[in-house]
């Protein structure tokens, strides 16, 4: 099996789709296709986990998956087929909620004597003088002594163990801290044997202890202890009674429980103190998620021995490695992953700003595609409506405040609401070095916190990578300098020379184990500012026309010119000809047929706003002083017009109704502006759900909506065909996610894992199999056939001649010639032909801004290579030299030529 794939299809799973379900649709993608399925992560997650980025326990696979025996059925499934797997592992972080990961549990009962504190990234330094070696567990509803006084803290002793109960959390108690309940109960019972495990209980190192001979000792006599214990509750029933009538006694005595409840490894909290006082990296701003020192060889070996057992056993060719930006070392990590699995396909979730690049010490394919999804969309923008939108969105809005503006203002919020625990352990190192410096010991704290602020504020991509004890890179002294230099623009009342200090920290020019610290943490807190801060916060605020609001999009990129977006592929074919090119996912804001459709607005702005106009002068009968507030309001229009069904009956828009209700209460809450996740406003939220109600129970504005959206289902169509052409055939490797094959106009997640319906999907690719004449395809237009078709027929060129589209494949661009030549995008791959020679290869032909077009392509011509060519879309026959391209796009919306033919249809299943 080939580890690089022709094209890869994304499944998710869940405990409604499990791996036996995967292996059923193996056979239907086959026929498609699709080289590797690329899974969702499979290993132990969360109980009911939607997603699996929750893992608990990386040494089985997800029972509710199917275990490990559904996995193997899936790789019988998979090798009988002759197709590959590329299998999405989470390397940064783990689910420590609840009791089920048995590494955090162990970090909760033994503190930094757990085998597995070094495993989690957690700073015990930075605990409070009153809570030395706690970690910090925020997840009580109230304060914890109200909690605690109202009974809702529980003592429970089970067969041998004792935990602390919170509801549905379940906590260990330190064995150490039970030699007083032990000791009671053999006073209670005189059962001689608790006396003795009340003395070992006492005599156990303590958690602070962390050599290696007192780690092991604990751990030896702990599990001794629990042995024991167990075995004395079964043979002496009075022991139990009396262990039992302890733990009721402190159930009932509030300054008990505390007493107990203080000698543990972990400090109960209000669950709001997680933003402040947390003393363990996150995942973004999830408590629920603590982040893993992967840097250490043991960690890394712990949570990849799966991923690394089944590529060294060929059932698997790739991995998907999720946020990278949050390691502490990305190149050290890949460099690692490349030595464990030599050969493997590795593509990372690496999110790129415009013109930014991967760093060239990370071995690995490419991207998991965001760059390629952001460039190609640009295609199918005018840049002629930005200036019209901008002012529409003005006028609606009063919003004048420039994007940069808007971004810096989002990530200094969330840095300060959302990730004040990481900006505060940061501002403490920073602290502890000023100290030492006596030109800087005598800034105060907030001084100090507030240069790290503006600093992450300011910081213009993800993250810099610098790496200990290496020269830095002149791209991230860059990226730090620019940053600092905004800083002093926007905030001339800091200290220049505080800021010239710290940049000397951040550019490691100042030696000492704590100034190294510094600049490596700084790293990992720069890329959760920006995604919560851009993404998360002002991709949900700055509406002006949210196509572009996408996962590593810029909305301030209105459009990208053919010449630009060939550029760009000729660079990343020289770079990561091998990268995955993607243009829906399950992170998407919105799917690529929802934003191809929207694209489309930037054609017509004139018309948009006058449409804009009517809906918002007519549904102020729906709206009220609690809301919508109009930025809200104008995304809500966007929405509805992206998702616009193309036969919109009564049934299909009563099913809108919860889609978009579920849409638009996550976009409010994530502007963070008049409600958020931590800060509901019920009022408001309840004026959103009814103005979404209301409207879409409105004859008269469905019927305006639906006058101006239907004239653009077929436009949309034909960009989306245009954007999954090119995907299929550009430098890299195409991914297809669950379902997209047809139309899919879906929003952010939840609703973009809706279960796909693949019944659907194998009658119509047999319908494609059949080879009907183009016209028959574009008869059903509105069930998605014309799509499938593009996909299918594609996939089946690049399988049978993938050197055309391999890394030493070339990337030649065609230039049309006449007026509207900007209208087509022409290149051909494959291989250079020589001087006077006849080319080999592919040709693809695509048209874009056809609503400005109409349809009269004029004297538009393009001149095809020498040689014949070969419509695989259409079955024409066509000589090499000039083409009007009219001719070339007449019988179907996008050309795709070939030097070769195409294969015969199948004629022996049934293509009903």
């Amino acid at each position: 099996m080939d580890t690089i794939p022709v094209a890869t299809y994304r499944l998710q799973l869940r405990p409604e789709f499990t791996l036996d379900d995967a292996a059923a649709q193996v056979p239907y993608l086959a026929r498609l296709g699709i080289s590797h399925v690329y899974l969702s992560p499979c290993l132990q997650a969360t109980p009911g986990s939607t997603h699996g980025y929750d893992v608990v326990d990386p040494s089985r696979v997800n029972a509710e998956l199917g275990g490990e025996p559904a996995r193997q059925r899936l790789c019988q499934a998979l090798e009988a087929h002759g197709m590959g797997q590329v299998l999405d592992i989470v390397p940064n972080h783990m689910a420590v909620a609840g009791d089920q990961n048995p590494w955090w549990w162990d970090v909760l009962e033994n503190g930094p004597a757990s085998r597995y504190a070094p495993y989690f990234d957690v700073d015990w330094e930075a605990s409070e003088e009153r809570w030395p070696n706690k970690v910090l567990l925020p997840v009580l509803g109230d304060h914890y002594g109200r909690i605690l006084e109202n009974g809702e803290l529980k003592v429970r002793f089970h067969e041998g163990h004792f935990t602390l109960r919170y509801h549905e959390h379940s906590f260990p108690l330190d064995p150490w801290s039970l030699a007083g309940i032990l000791g009671g109960a053999h006073q209670d019972s005189g059962s001689e044997l608790l006396g003795f495990l009340a003395e070992s209980c006492a005599r156990l190192p303590r958690p602070g202890s962390t050599t290696g001979g007192q780690r092991e000792r604990r751990h030896r006599d702990k599990a001794v202890i629990h042995q024991l214990l167990a075995g004395t509750c079964r043979d002496e029933p009075h022991a139990q009674a009396a262990i039992l009538a302890r733990v009721e006694r402190i159930n009932q005595d509030p300054d008990a429980l505390d007493a107990l409840i203080e000698h543990q490894n972990y400090r109960l909290a209000w669950w709001r103190t997680a933003d402040r006082d947390l003393g363990y990296r996150r995942f973004f701003d999830i408590k629920d998620l603590a982040g893993l020192r992967v840097e250490d060889q043991e960690v890394f070996e712990a949570i990849h021995q799966l991923p690394l057992r089944w590529y060294q056993e060929g059932s698997v060719q790739g991995l998907r490695i999720d946020h990278p930006d949050g390691l502490r070392d990305p190149a050290q990590y890949f460099q690692r992953l490349a030595q464990a699995c030599p050969g493997a396909w590795v593509v990372a979730e690496k999110i790129l700003e415009p013109g930014e690049q991967l760093p060239e010490d990370w071995p690995i394919a490419g991207t998991t595609g965001y760059d390629f999804l952001n460039r190609v969309q640009g295609l199918f923008v005018d840049p002629d409506g930005e200036a019209p939108l901008t002012t529409l969105w003005e006028a609606l809005t009063g919003e004048t405040a420039p994007l940069e503006d808007q971004v810096y203002q989002a990530k200094r919020q969330v840095l300060q609401d959302l990730l004040g625990s990481e900006l505060n352990r940061l501002t403490s190192l920073f602290v502890s070095i000023c100290e030492g410096q006596r030109r800087h010991r005598d800034y105060t704290r907030h001084q100090l916190q507030q240069v790290l602020l503006e600093a992450a504020s300011c910081f213009p991509v993800y993250r810099s990578y610098l790496r200990a004890g290496e020269p830095v890179h002149p791209t991230d002294r860059a990226h730090i300098h620019q940053a600092l230099s905004r800083v002093k623009a926007r905030r001339p009342d800091l200290d220049p020379e505080l800021l010239a200090f710290l940049e000397t920290l951040l550019t490691l020019a100042r030696e000492g184990h704590r100034e190294t610290e510094l600049a490596l943490r700084f790293q990992q807190l720069t890329g959760p500012a920006m995604a919560k801060g851009v993404e998360d916060t002002v991709f949900y605020r700055y509406h002006r026309l949210i196509a572009l609001n996408e996962v590593g999009g810029d909305p301030g990129q209105f459009g990208l010119s053919p010449e630009d977006f060939h550029g760009a592929c000729a660079e990343a074919h020289r770079r990561h000809p091998q990268a995955m090119l993607a243009t829906s996912t399950h992170d998407t804001k919105r799917s690529e047929d929802v934003r191809a459709r929207l694209c489309l607005l930037s054609q017509v702005p004139e018309a948009w706003a006058e449409a804009v106009r009517g809906l918002w002068a007519h549904n102020a009968r729906h709206r009220s002083s609690q809301g919508p507030d109009p930025a809200v309001e104008y995304l809500y229009y966007q929405a509805l017009v992206g998702v616009w069904p193309g036969v919109a009956d009564e049934e299909v828009v009563k099913g809108l109704l919860p889609r978009l209700q579920g849409f638009m209460e996550k976009a409010a809450r994530e502007a963070k502006v008049h409600t958020s996740w931590t800060h509901n406003n019920p009022e408001y939220e309840q004026a959103v759900q009814h103005f979404v109600e209301a409207t879409l129970g409105d004859d008269t504005f469905l019927q305006q909506l639906q006058a101006f959206a239907a004239p653009l289902i077929e436009p949309g169509r034909v960009n989306s065909l245009a954007q999954t052409l090119i995907k299929l055939t550009t430098p890299g490797v195409p991914d297809i996610y669950q379902g997209t094959e047809l139309w899919d106009l879906s929003l952010v997640d939840p609703d973009n894992r809706r279960p796909v319906d693949f019944a659907e999907r194998q009658a119509w690719l047999e319908v494609c199999k059949a080879g009907p004449a183009p016209e028959r395809i574009l008869e059903d237009m509105e069930a998605g056939l014309p799509k499938l078709w593009v996909i299918h027929r594609t996939l089946a060129l690049r399988g049978q001649h993938p050197h055309w589209f391999d890394e030493r494949a070339g990337y030649h661009p065609l230039q049309a010639t006449g007026d509207p030549r900007q209208a087509a995008v022409a290149y051909r791959r494959g291989p250079d032909p020589g001087e006077g020679g006849q080319a080999e290869g592919v040709v693809v032909i695509v048209p874009r801004l056809t609503l400005r077009l109409g349809g009269d392509w004029s004297d538009t011509r393009l001149t095809l290579p020498r040689g014949r060519w070969h419509h695989w879309l259409t079955g024409d026959t066509l000589e090499g030299g000039e083409h009007p391209v009219a001719d070339l796009l007449a019988r179907f919306p996008v050309a795709l030529l070939a030097s070769a033919p195409p294969p015969a249809p199948e004629q022996n299943r049934d293509s009903s």
